[in-house]
């Protein structure tokens, strides 16, 4: 078993992306004099829901691309799954708004993260079963 680098490189770069989420929030807090929730204010609301929704998605996707890393898929392959992750996260927040559901940035980053989801998922149970079959 290796240490998984690439998956940390792209864990890095997701996590410099999630510390923007978080001061951005913190700074409007400041700005509007809102310590907790929303207050009702849309755009902290909406501030809020884009840092979540980060922190509701990227956590899963990184471990999965981790296992199919170390699970010796091709580099290849993590290489794809973590530039589309970092891609997807990076244009998801422009499409949140508290007006809009149907905006391209938001079906995009939103898609872009399932897939990595998806193939991630199926990658690390195809995993196991090879494992298992394999007796390891």
């Amino acid at each position: 078993m290796h240490i998984p680098i690439v998956t940390g490189f792209y864990a890095g770069i997701l996590g410099l992306m999630l510390v923007f989420l978080i001061a951005r929030v913190g700074r409007m807090r400041g700005r509007v004099g809102i310590p907790l929730l929303d207050g009702g204010n849309r755009e902290l609301g909406v501030a809020i829901r884009q840092h979540a929704n980060f922190i509701e998605m990227v956590p899963m996707c990184l471990i999965l691309l981790g296992i199919v890393e170390m699970g010796q898929f091709s580099i290849y392959i993590v290489h794809v799954l973590g530039i589309v992750l970092v891609i997807s996260r990076l244009i998801h927040p422009f499409g949140l708004s508290f007006d809009g559901m149907n905006t391209w940035p938001r079906a995009v980053g939103a898609g872009g993260t399932t897939i990595v989801l998806l193939i991630a998922s199926i990658l690390t149970i195809y995993l196991f079963f090879i494992r298992v079959t394999a007796g390891i």
